[in-house]
């Protein structure tokens, strides 16, 4: 059984911090690309960072350049994403995404809210 099961969100003040991990499990995670995407409410889901299978290489949002960073650990079968400087616009629910050819698994999300 597929599953991805992120954690790390929560309240955070303007210029904090957080480090959001999605943990898979029920597939081979080594071989699938690895996304973070975010969802305001009302707003559609957009591509926030990701990292390629294999040689590891990043792309990130415009909006998130500079402040957040992706990494992934295969060994522990874990995607995370590093958020510096977080700001209220930064505020959504992130999901993680595998991704492989046409397979695609999403996680059930894990909300961010940055206010003071």
């Amino acid at each position: 059984q597929v599953q991805l099961v992120e954690s790390g969100g929560g309240l955070v003040q303007p210029g904090g911090s957080l480090r959001l991990s999605c943990a898979a499990s029920g597939f081979t995670f080594s071989l699938y690309a690895m996304s973070w995407y975010r969802q305001a409410p009302g707003k559609e889901r957009d591509l926030v960072a990701s990292i390629t299978s294999g040689v590891y290489s990043t792309n990130y949002a415009d909006s998130v350049k500079g402040r957040f960073t992706i990494s992934r650990d295969n060994a522990k079968s874990t995607v995370y994403l590093q958020m510096n400087s977080l700001k209220p616009e930064d505020t959504a629910m992130y999901y993680c995404l595998a991704r492989r050819g046409s397979g695609r698994y999403w996680g059930q999300g894990t909300q961010v809210t940055v206010s003071s």
